[in-house]
């Protein structure tokens, strides 16, 4: 841009080459957590106003729980009020904020609420560090009669050199103050996320097991998975009542789009909904809000079989959010426009300029939802006058990939890696864009579950391999515990018992060479069975589970089966991956050299 054009030149120069609405319009969980999109207060103000009502009530002690229901259609604005809820929470204070918009296994929804739970509380709050080190700062005030701030707590037992000892003695006081508390090793675990071994500790408290040699400095007891598997939602309300001591809680559940559904046969909706009652009933102070479409709400629970005891409690209060008006159309507008010129340091003739004021009020009293207007804004993003066909315009981006882009942006290493019920149910979805391809000497007819049902063999590939019969079972395993690695390679071996010819471990790390029993399977898995051990790469699954993830969003996302499916056609964009190609790949029979330590 050329400093001797005048401001209006300027503005013209970057409207020409800049649209501000080229990105993915839908909300999703990093805008929740991160910077969030523009914001009107006054949009849907009776909403959030309704909301913070509640959490004061919550507070004050004139409510214990209260059941928040938002009723929108897609592109109404659910995932964007709740953001905004966020933002003036991590803002102000007062509560602390839980969001759970994925569910990887429905089959086990208490486990996936406790990661849900752990990585939303390992998100910042309004102190500056980890809402898991703002609880055990209160923790540690309470218990030593002191104020001092989180990150000063941080900061001194980051400088311990033996912090165990400190946490050991801090633990026996708080559960003198808090004797409801059953499992002293949660109150520790807490503690322990003040110190370097943060993400150690926030494993354990996720329900995963550690490393035995982690667990033993850390002198945490190391059940196996398997054993946790009864006391996780106790273990849940357990967490959820320490914390709501302090402040109360915001849990909000989003995304029940989805047509999937458990074993069982219930959708995503019923089976959280069920959930949510329970939790409604254990919280002792809280505000629970699910964010649901009109239409699946009403024919997905009156399908189940006690409506209105659920509706009771979740939707003690159900709210429908307005679609837009004139008014709030343009300052919908204005306010993206007022971010974009300001990070150009431009002035504009008028707040909505290039667009027409009139214009954009009119596209508001046909009661458009924001999203529409926004696409609106995308497509006609032009200079005043100008002829469509004259400007340097960005080149159109193909929708699927623009929704890609925006939920590759979103996958995080550390939390994707230890999620393997997202990363096994990825790898089917596009493993079943497969079905008929000829790849790696493999001619793939069908993608199954196992049966018997099995939490550790994910799902197989049935295929003909050089004129035989093939059916290669997918066991992603991410546990560091002992015990859970040889139960997941014991039955992974099984081939008998499941059917299958070859088995194929999924693994970013190495079985320790202290856990006998696990290394005796894997041997045998490799050597004698003609299985495979396939290293889990963050770089190569992350794709992967974001388009697994376009697809399981695509209503939000405003697309079809067809469009996301002649995507992935068009690029090959799974056939080509190097994670799915070396599964389907004539086994090596060794270790992988490539795994990372597992500590």
């Amino acid at each position: 841009m050329s400093p001797d054009h005048s401001p209006l030149e300027q503005i013209h120069e970057v409207i020409q080459t800049h649209n501000p609405f080229r990105r993915e319009l839908t909300v999703r969980q990093q805008e929740v957590w991160g910077t969030g999109f523009p914001d009107v207060p006054s949009i849907n103000a009776h909403a959030s106003d309704a909301v913070f009502e509640a959490i004061e009530n919550v507070r004050s002690g004139s409510r214990q729980v209260m059941g928040i229901t938002l009723l929108a259609d897609p592109g109404g604005g659910k995932t964007h009020l709740i953001s905004r809820i966020r933002h003036r929470l991590q803002a102000n204070g007062g509560a602390w904020f839980i969001y759970m918009d994925q569910y990887a296994n429905l089959n086990q929804i208490s486990l996936e609420f406790l990661k849900t739970l752990a990585t939303s509380l390992k998100k910042t709050g309004s102190k500056n560090v980890m809402q898991w080190q703002e609880l055990a700062a209160n923790l540690v005030n309470h218990a030593e009669a002191e104020q001092d701030r989180p990150e000063e707590i941080v900061e001194k037992v980051q400088s311990l050199e033996n912090p165990a000892a400190y946490i050991e003695a801090l633990t026996d006081c708080i559960l003198d103050l808090h004797p409801d508390i059953e499992n002293p090793d949660l109150v520790k675990a807490i503690l322990w996320t003040l110190s370097k071994n943060k993400h150690y500790a926030i494993n354990w408290l996720s329900g995963r097991s550690l490393a035995q040699n982690r667990a033993e400095q850390m002198q945490l007891a190391n059940p196996s998975e398997e054993q946790r598997e009864n006391e996780i939602f106790e273990m849940s309300c357990q967490i959820l009542d320490l914390v709501s001591y302090y402040n109360p809680l915001v849990i909000c559940f989003d995304r029940f789009d989805s047509q999937e559904v458990n074993d069982a046969g219930y959708t995503r909706l019923q089976v959280v909904a069920d959930f949510c009652m329970d939790l409604y009933d254990k919280l002792k102070k809280g505000v629970l809000i699910t964010a649901v479409y009109p239409e699946i709400w009403i024919t997905q629970l009156k399908a189940m079989t006690n409506p209105k005891a659920i509706e009771d409690r979740i939707a003690e209060r159900k709210i429908d959010l307005d679609v837009l008006d004139g008014d709030s159309a343009f300052n919908l507008i204005g306010t993206y426009l007022s971010e974009f010129y300001q990070q150009k340091n431009l002035t504009p003739p008028h707040p909505v300029y290039p667009f027409d004021r009139d214009r954009l009020i009119e596209l508001g009293k046909q009661k458009a939802i924001a999203r529409n207007i926004l696409k609106w804004c995308r497509d006609n993003w032009s200079l005043p006058n100008a002829d469509s066909g004259s400007q340097d315009r960005e080149p159109q981006q193909n929708p699927v990939e623009s929704a890609l882009n925006n939920e590759i942006e979103q996958v995080e290493a550390d939390s994707l890696l230890d999620n393997e019920a997202k990363i096994a149910k990825s790898l089917r979805f596009c493993f079943e864009r497969l079905v008929g391809f000829y790849l790696e000497n493999v001619t793939i007819k069908e993608i199954e579950k196992v049966n018997p049902p099995n939490k550790y063999v994910d799902f197989k590939i049935v295929g003909e391999e050089n004129g035989q019969m093939v059916k290669i079972g997918i066991a992603v395993l991410q546990a560091s515990g002992g015990t859970t690695v040889t139960a997941g390679l014991s039955h992974l071996g099984n081939y008998q018992k499941y059917d299958l010819t070859r088995g194929c471990l999924v693994r970013s790390k190495e079985v320790s060479p202290n856990a006998r029993r696990a290394r005796e399977y894997l041997n045998r898995l490799l050597q004698e069975q003609g299985g495979e051990w396939v290293t889990l790469k963050f770089e190569e699954i992350k794709p992967l589970v974001a388009i697994a993830e376009v697809y399981d969003g695509r209503e939000d996302y405003g697309l079809s089966d067809t469009q996301i499916f002649d995507y992935i056609a068009e690029t090959k964009f799974v056939e080509t991956n190097p994670l799915i190609l070396e599964i389907l790949s004539d086994p090596s029979g060794q270790i992988p050299d490539d795994v990372e330590e597992d500590n």
